[in-house]
């Protein structure tokens, strides 16, 4: 049985275990890999045959290629239930998959009960306005590049069922699990200047 990281201990940026969650976005890709990274174990990523894109081992973050398993089903029903299946497996760290397709409510919560089941966690990479009621967590993801600086990602919490939304402006290299969230302007931690 593995063991569960505590979801009240877990960074600002972690996803709650054995729950669904969404990314959508530009950088929707960018945080699925970020996660990946962060997450001890195998990992599955289920994108339809179709797709060009797909995650190749190269260019992912260190010790992600290793883990990765790659699952490309022929159509949207065979997605799904590759989806389910994957996360009813107690041996899956994480699935990420990429459904072309809104989910009705119904599937939303097939893949919860799964995900439970499982004791495993998922991250769905949906298209715009391709949500389901039935996630965790949605965020809205998109790259930040300035003109000195190609690393900057902002990330946004839409929808937490469990907790605030929040938004978030990080240093991501796309190469490590490590990060560095940028302060917003005026909250920087600055020494107080000397009173006179």
């Amino acid at each position: 049985m593995k063991t569960l990281p505590d979801p009240l201990a877990s960074p600002p940026l972690g996803l709650r275990p054995m729950r669904v969650h969404e990314a959508g976005g530009r950088g929707r890709r960018s945080f699925a890999l970020f996660q990946a990274a962060r997450h001890p174990g195998p990992l599955v990523w289920i994108s339809p045959s179709h797709l060009p894109e797909q995650p190749l081992p190269a260019g992912l973050p260190m010790g992600v290629a290793e883990r990765l398993h790659l699952l490309r089903p022929m159509g949207e029903t065979d997605l799904l239930w590759c989806v389910e299946e994957a996360l009813r497996s107690p041996a899956v760290a994480l699935v990420i998959a990429e459904p072309q397709q809104p989910l009705s409510l119904t599937a939303g919560r097939r893949l919860q009960l799964a995900a439970e089941a499982g004791r495993t966690t998922g991250l769905l990479l949906i298209p715009e306005g391709g949500g389901s009621a039935a996630s965790e967590t949605r965020w809205h993801c998109e790259p930040a590049p300035g003109r000195e600086d190609s690393t900057l990602h902002h990330w946004q919490i839409n929808k937490n069922k469990r907790g605030t939304n929040g938004d978030w402006m990080l240093h991501w290299d796309g190469t490590t699990a490590a990060f560095h969230l940028v302060s917003e302007a005026g909250e920087r931690q600055q020494p107080a200047k000397p009173a006179r």
